[in-house]
């Protein structure tokens, strides 16, 4: 019998209307704007009441650096969620909002899969509820009202080379990372070079991920940097007064999604900043909102925890002072061959060997998030082809790190696949073991807070930067945001900058190419190596395969 596909297990879900969903978490009629009959979003005035609520558990699900043999972070997020559900626990999820780009080009949709997803799921990939496009929107208002200021006489004398606030598109386009704009004459402007990069990757997206309300996120938004005058005096958001037009255009989008899992569990799907080239994590008022309505909230952290979760702990954690009480690591045996050195041709063959070389990759991320005070359960996403013999040697290594890890059959089960996870992280999560703290004080230097991340999570000699760099660092701190958490954009698929070294490399260094001071956001982002804030497509892109059947349903999502 052929395995259905995952959009095919979706499109045959028995959803429940959003509002009893919403009834679950305690969330009134009267405060869902329900967009259809399936989510919702959730008002900001019933969000305001919930503020003297105690919180509930939070527990963070990351994973080891991503092959092209598949982790499952959010199906194990959605699996968890479910599970703790089934063993009668009050439990939401809270995850991204899927990008258009990725889903388009090669890595695919962000709503789960198998019998662990979150539904809608083509409304979940495709548009949502417009959040995407209203931060799209408001990014590229800012954009256009710096250059018709310059056109109109330039009274805040914008030094036209140091216009630092670039366009975006939620679309994987390549074309655009470098280009000219204003060509054509007088008319048009002044021509200048720019370029795009995507929506996910905006500041916008960054401000309102982390923003606690609305006054919270205008304020955030003119606080943006934008361009530079000739003296090198910073042009803000505030300056142009875009930032009362941008709010409006957020107003919306600012609001919580609410959705519902297969098994008709709550979910929010709020916020989808890329973990690489961005901080990686839901909306903090999602989160807040959930921990407030549910007992135990499981969320994710984008890629492996090396980007996700430091950026969790060291960035979200650190904003909305909220801590996670357990956090489950997950790995798949595939994963674990790949970084053993076994070609992806070759994953479905019995390779203890490999299995055990491919280890380190897990043991460093064990030992990375437990340095943050946190306890730590290994969720073993379980494939046909792993053998008892694989399993148990990763079971046996994990031991051995003081850790655990726990079969998983999520995909294929459902929450029955999870009960056994979803009850060692209820146990864990209220032991009250967890004694969180960030890597690095707000008071450490910049420099220094990179070397840390630098030497403390990726295990490297160095950091390799220029002259120029540091001294912009040191521009920075001197104007007072020295304060600042670090936001690191390199590559996923490793622990060094170079995306084909896995496994657990020590040693190397990190070069660093450029830095950028999100102001806005309240964070300075680190670019390192070759990461592409425009993601190109591949040669044969998902776009070819997605398409309308005959009954008017979308197919080849999956």
């Amino acid at each position: 019998m052929n395995q259905k596909s995952d959009i095919e297990i979706a499109r045959a879900a028995r959803k429940k209307p959003i509002q009893e969903v919403g009834d679950r978490l305690g969330i009134p009629t009267e405060a869902l704007i329900p967009y259809g009959h399936d989510k919702a979003k959730v008002g900001q005035a019933f969000i305001r009441s919930l503020g003297e609520r105690p919180d509930g558990k939070l527990i963070l699900v990351t994973a080891i650096n991503p092959t092209p043999a598949g982790e499952g972070k959010t199906t194990t997020t959605v699996g968890l969620g479910d599970g703790l559900n089934r063993i009668g626990r009050k439990a939401a999820i809270c995850i991204r909002e899927a990008s258009l780009g990725p889903c388009f080009g090669m890595k695919g949709g962000a709503a789960g899969g198998g019998h662990a997803q979150v539904v809608p799921m083509e409304d979940m990939n495709l548009h949502f509820t417009g959040d995407f496009h209203a931060i799209t929107s408001a990014h590229n208002l800012l954009a256009a009202m710096i250059d018709n200021h310059i056109y109109w006489g330039n009274a805040l004398e914008i030094d036209e080379r140091r216009v630092t606030w670039r366009r975006v598109l939620d679309m994987n386009d390549r074309a655009l990372r470098d280009i000219v704009t204003s060509l054509g004459g007088v008319s048009n402007g002044f021509p200048r070079q720019t370029g795009f990069d995507i929506t996910v990757a905006s500041e916008v997206m960054a401000c309102l991920c982390l923003a606690a309300d609305l006054e919270d996120l205008q304020e955030r938004l003119g606080n943006i940097i934008v361009a530079y005058r000739r003296d090198r005096s910073p042009i803000y958001c505030r300056d142009l007064k875009a930032d009362g037009a941008m709010t409006v255009l957020l107003k919306d989008a600012m609001q919580p999604n609410l959705v519902q899992t297969l098994e008709n569990n709550p979910a929010f799907v709020h916020g989808g900043p890329f973990a690489n080239i961005a901080h990686g994590c839901n909306s903090v008022i999602a989160t807040r909102t959930a921990l407030k309505l549910a007992d135990y909230v499981v969320t994710e952290a984008g890629f492996g925890a090396d980007l996700g979760a430091e950026k969790f702990m060291n960035i979200k954690c650190r904003k909305a002072g909220i801590a996670p009480d357990a956090v489950v690591i997950v790995a798949t045996i595939r994963a674990l061959k790949m970084n053993g050195g076994v070609a992806r041709a070759d994953l479905g063959a019995e390779n203890v060997a490999a299995v055990e070389a491919g280890c380190p990759n897990l043991g460093r991320h064990i030992a990375n998030v437990k340095s943050f005070g946190v306890p730590v359960v290994v969720a073993i996403n379980h494939f046909t082809s792993d053998t008892e013999a694989e399993i148990a040697a990763v079971r046996a290594y994990v031991e051995a790190q003081g850790s655990e890890a726990i079969l998983c059959t999520h995909w294929a089960d459902g929450s029955a696949g999870t009960e056994a996870l979803a009850t060692r992280v209820a146990e864990i999560a209220d032991s009250g073991r967890a004694q969180f703290a960030p890597l690095y004080p707000d008071e450490m230097p910049l420099f220094a807070k990179i070397e840390t991340i630098a030497k403390r999570i990726y295990h490297a000699s160095e950091v390799l930067a220029d002259q120029k760099i540091r001294d912009q660092l040191r521009q920075w701190e001197a104007a007072g945001y020295g304060h600042l958490p670090i936001c690191m954009a390199k590559t996923q698929y490793s622990f060094s900058t170079d995306p084909t070294r896995r496994g657990a490399p020590t040693g190397h260094g990190v070069p660093v190419r450029e830095v950028r001071l999100s102001a806005g956001a309240g964070f300075v982002v680190v670019i390192c190596g070759e990461i592409m804030t425009m993601p190109g497509l591949p040669r044969v892109p998902s776009a070819e395969e997605i398409g309308l059947n005959a009954a008017g349903d979308v197919e080849g999502l999956f």
